[in-house]
């Protein structure tokens, strides 16, 4: 019986053994093995073997960790409070580091964001820190990356989530805010307004124009329109004047062939010249002036040439021509 007490000990014993002998280490930790209260080796993950009372496994998780830093009132440079929370993300780089060379590593890190927080935000103006945040970020990241860095740990980023002004200045930036969007809607109505009047002042000017080149065109036509009836006026004037020409030449070649033919004496003659001074002189009494060797030529007319003779000025001969008989008009 004693025998069976003494073997269910030390089986328990080993046991107990066993199980503070078998350490599992996730694949996102790493183990450190302390013996004898001081650091022997890091270890990936697996299961390890370590002995008990004797040596201990710290596991350290090596994912990216999230701590939110409390709001803070900040000073500006311009000496307004603004409230600022913000977001670290975190790294762990050196599991020994991190575990030996920092007590508390979150609260050493959240007062030091707090504390670089108020030096960035207090060096810029409130307008600068609302609009700049990814400069804020920026170098609130570089501060905190070289800080931690004996930490083992390396900062990926960080984010300002807010940063709130007093009421009385949000109430003062909503109505900036207000009359800048009115300042706007007047800049794009008016500009609306112009945009218009130029279009209207370019549909009004292309009209004017067209108008303009219809007018023009219309001239031209007419112009065109008239310079052709007056070419086939001209041209018809032409043609009547040539055909009546071609008649009188016609007429006059008959004539002179007729009274070539007939023969006629001198006397004939000398009637149908003083028949022709008279048509000539269109039945007024008029004063024709022949050459003088013309009148020595018509030497059968001399007796009937002596009855009109005169002599003018310059000694060319003169010869007065009865009027015409006119015919009464009847009754």
């Amino acid at each position: 019986m004693a025998g069976l007490i003494v073997l269910g000990v030390v089986a328990f014993v080993l046991f107990i053994f066993v199980m503070q002998a078998v350490k599992i280490v996730n694949p996102y930790q790493r183990g450190l093995i302390e013996q004898l209260g001081r650091y022997k080796t890091t270890v990936d993950s697996g299961l390890k073997m370590i002995v008990p009372f004797i040596q201990k496994l710290i596991r350290v998780d090596m994912r990216e960790q999230v701590i939110d830093v409390p709001p803070q009132e900040v000073i500006t440079k311009d000496n307004v409070t603004v409230t600022v929370d913000a977001v670290i993300y975190y790294e762990p780089t050196d599991p020994q580091r991190l575990v030996y060379n920092v007590a508390n590593f979150i609260l050493a890190i959240t007062k030091l964001a707090q504390t670089n927080l108020r030096n960035v935000i207090g060096d810029m103006s409130l307008d600068a820190a609302l609009t700049s945040r990814d400069t804020v970020n920026v170098q609130l990241r570089q501060v905190l990356d070289d800080a931690t860095d004996k930490w083992g740990v390396r900062v990926v980023r960080v984010e300002i989530q807010r940063i709130d002004p007093p009421t009385d200045v949000m109430d003062a930036m909503h109505e900036q805010m207000k009359a800048e969007r009115t300042r706007r809607a007047v800049v794009l109505e008016a500009d609306g307004h112009r945009e218009a009047a130029i279009a209207r002042a370019e549909g009004e000017k292309q009209s004017r124009i067209l108008h303009a080149e219809g007018v023009k065109q219309e001239a031209v036509l007419h112009a065109e329109g008239e310079a052709q009836a007056i070419r086939e006026v001209a041209d018809a004037d032409r043609f009547r004047e040539e055909t009546v020409a071609l008649g009188e030449a016609e007429a006059v070649r008959s004539v002179y062939q007729a009274i070539h033919d007939g023969d006629p004496t001198p006397d004939l003659l000398a009637i149908k010249y003083l028949e022709a001074l008279g048509v000539v002189a269109d039945g007024n009494a008029t004063k024709i002036f022949l050459p003088t060797d013309l009148s020595a030529t018509l030497g059968s007319l001399g007796a009937i040439a002596e009855l009109f003779r005169g002599e003018g000025d310059d000694g060319a001969t003169v010869v007065t021509v009865p009027p015409a008989p006119r015919a009464e008009p009847a009754d």
